[in-house]
């Protein structure tokens, strides 16, 4: 099975994530949120999950598939202090948790000086207020 997870999203269980870019990822966790959408030019679906792990990081995963086609991709995310270390099965890259956020910010078109409020609510979608105050 490519990818299993709980139903019940207040318990844990064994997930892998197989990668296709190294090795498989195995954590125990559960699905935190989940993402899909296709595009109609290309004909891919692409399925995107956020789980949180038993020791409170974060694992991501992307499969994007074209007819017999299909991309794996899987992250491991553990925030350390000031840093993040992304381990995607093959390579572990450390940053610093500022700078990362500095880069999304820019790959989602905010100022560099944008709160976080403005982020979150830009990145869910959602009105400013109700972002800062989750």
């Amino acid at each position: 099975m490519e990818e299993k997870h709980a139903q019940d999203q207040g318990s844990f269980e064994e997930i892998t994530l197989v990668n296709d870019a190294g090795a498989s990822i195995v954590f125990q966790g559960r699905v935190h949120a989940e993402n899909s959408f296709y595009d109609g030019e290309t004909g891919t679906l692409t399925v995107q999950r956020l789980y949180v792990t038993s020791d409170g990081h974060q694992a991501y995963s992307v499969v994007s598939g074209a007819g017999a086609s299909k991309e794996r991709r899987a992250y491991i995310i553990k925030r350390e202090g000031q840093l993040c270390r992304i381990n995607n099965g093959l390579f572990d890259v450390t940053i610093n948790a500022a700078d990362l956020l500095t880069a999304v910010k820019g790959l989602c078109g905010l100022q560099e000086d944008a709160r976080q409020s403005d982020f979150l609510g830009e990145a869910l979608g959602q009105d400013q207020d109700i972002a800062a105050n989750e």
